[in-house]
């Protein structure tokens, strides 16, 4: 690693930014939000941290299979279909996850917190309501377990491989997983704060952020659909990695802010 390719900088900001959007998973936002409700009462000290204990552990897998790949890559590479699969997999789980959580919108009477839903949660069980901060970084753990995200570190852990070998495999690990403890971290924060409220704040939060969850779960399956069977729209996105997961955290952003603007409107009128 003494010579550092000269397109470094570019892949790690890249991979950062992948890091940040994969953060923002609809299931990553709604899993924290029922681990921070649950320990808001059973374990005030923990909850504000379930977001950064989430993608600790949801972290720890990526770097695992960062650093595997990176030593294979040499004997090993990701078959074609690899990528078909994992896309599929994710465009059917996020159209699922947006409608679902607009039916969760709907059924929700005004003045009451609305709860987004996941689905990779469900299959957890009791092991989302844990104050201990190791199941809870567990809890992230097995999420990483899952094909979107192991085709995602397995990708460009062979590229970062071909770059020079394992280090930089585990380096873009490293920078994926900062991103996603950055996002989640903050997300954490967020509704454990909104949770220590009962006023039209944290109502405002709740439904803007299950509608952005839904919403943005059905864009984004809706922009698979297209860039799989639209060779113009492939064409298009190509290269467009890192703008189209900028714009992703400012959409997310954004929800935030208008949360609180309505809540302030409603408060003062």
């Amino acid at each position: 690693m003494e010579h550092l390719p000269a397109n470094l900088p570019v892949l790690l900001a890249l991979v950062f930014v992948l890091g940040l959007r994969h953060g923002f998973d609809p299931d990553h936002l709604a899993t924290i939000d029922g681990l921070t409700r649950f320990n808001a009462a059973a374990n005030r000290r923990v909850a504000r941290w379930c977001g950064m204990l989430f993608s600790l552990g949801h972290g720890a897998i990526v770097m695992i299979v960062a650093l595997s790949v990176g030593l294979l890559a040499h004997s090993w590479a990701v078959p074609g279909w690899l990528d078909d699969i994992g896309a599929w997999i994710s465009i059917l789980f996020l159209a699922l996850l947006g409608l679902l959580n607009l039916v969760a919108v709907w059924q929700t009477a005004p003045g009451e917190v609305v709860q987004p839903l996941g689905l990779k949660g469900r299959f957890l069980g009791r092991l989302q309501h844990t104050s201990h901060p190791a199941l809870v970084a567990l809890v992230g753990a097995l999420f990483a377990l899952s094909f979107d995200t192991m085709s995602q570190a397995a990708l460009f852990s062979i590229t970062a491989a071909g770059l020079g070998g394992w280090g930089y495999s585990l380096l873009m690990g490293a920078m994926f997983m900062s991103g996603m403890m950055a996002t989640d971290g903050i997300n954490g924060l967020w509704i454990a704060r909104l949770i220590r409220r009962s006023d039209q704040l944290a109502c405002y939060a709740s439904r803007v952020m299950s509608l952005t969850v839904a919403l943005l779960s059905l864009l984004v399956a809706g922009f698979g659909i297209a860039r799989y069977f639209s060779p113009g729209v492939a064409a298009w996105s190509e290269g467009r990695e890192m703008v189209m997961g900028l714009s992703l955290v400012a959409v997310v952003a954004s929800s935030f802010l208008l949360a609180r603007l309505l809540a302030r409107r409603d408060k003062h009128a």
